[in-house]
């Protein structure tokens, strides 16, 4: 049986996409929820899951951050796809039929220039590959949908347009997540550590936490902080790295951040990817 990698949303969706290029032999899996894909992959329904959790057009993925911590999964990839939005109607569809444009509320700003330019109307949809099937049930004539090229391709619609959107960097990163975790350094890869951490009640603990990196020379990617628990105080901080626990720099610098902090938790060790930056 070929085993399958669980993303959320419907067939044709961008995480769809993710998956085709990320894991191209594997079987994409449809969940409804991010709740739903972490689930597909603990029961054993799903080998991996492709979870979406940053955009460089509209920031982090709700939820994400609270759910990763929780989850009980391990990050042993990640995946960068660039997000190319398409118009697409049915195909006898001409472009000067169109008239209300369907897609995700996150794409329609995307494309303003566009849909100002050929006077069309954005409405919202809960999922743009949701939209593009809707379409084929409904037979809109004068309806386009904005979505991916693979969404055209699953419900035969005509792409009618391509690369709609505003800006040409908007790319979407995306964890693979496992029920195992990987922390082996792969042959020729620059390597990635993942973890979250809460810092101890005591003054610049941020900042002392912080100071092992810059001392030991390992370059922070990320760090970002989110509630945790419905308190102001309780703060919790998600962070990347370069480097791999092993390597010497990167083992001095997490045990200062072990000592001013309360907790850390690393949620996976694997390689950077090869477009990461681009």
């Amino acid at each position: 049986m070929t085993a399958r990698i669980a993303f959320q949303g419907e067939k044709g969706a961008y995480s769809h996409e993710a998956c085709v290029k990320a894991r191209p032999n594997m079987e994409p899996m449809a969940c409804h929820t991010f709740e739903e894909v972490i689930e597909a992959v603990k029961s054993g329904a799903a080998e991996l899951a492709m979870l979406p959790i940053e955009n460089t057009t509209y920031g982090r993925v709700a939820d994400i951050h609270r759910l990763l911590p929780e989850s009980g999964l391990h990050i042993i990839d990640e995946a960068f796809v660039r997000v190319r939005i398409n118009l697409m109607a049915l195909p006898d569809v001409a472009m000067e039929d169109i008239k209300t444009v369907r897609a995700h509320l996150v794409l329609l700003p995307q494309s303003a220039s566009f849909l100002n330019k050929h006077k069309m109307v954005g409405i919202s949809a809960a999922d743009s590959a949701g939209a593009a099937r809707e379409l084929v049930e409904t037979g809109a004539r004068n309806e386009g949908v904005l979505a991916s090229e693979l969404a055209a391709d699953i419900y035969g619609l005509k792409v009618l347009a391509t690369d709609v959107e505003d800006h040409s960097h908007n790319t979407t990163r995306f964890l693979i997540m496992s029920r195992d975790p990987d922390s082996s350094k792969r042959a020729g890869s620059k390597m990635m550590t993942t973890f979250v951490f809460e810092v101890r009640n005591i003054p610049a603990a941020l900042y002392k936490a912080m100071g092992g990196f810059a001392t030991n020379g390992v370059n922070m990617t990320k760090l970002e902080s989110y509630m945790v628990g419905g308190s102001f105080t309780a703060t919790q901080f998600y962070a990347d790295i370069e480097g791999h626990p092993e390597d010497r720099n990167v083992e001095l610098a997490m045990d200062e951040l072990r000592y001013f902090t309360n907790n850390v938790n690393v949620l996976g060790v694997y390689p950077a990817a090869r477009d990461r930056g681009n």
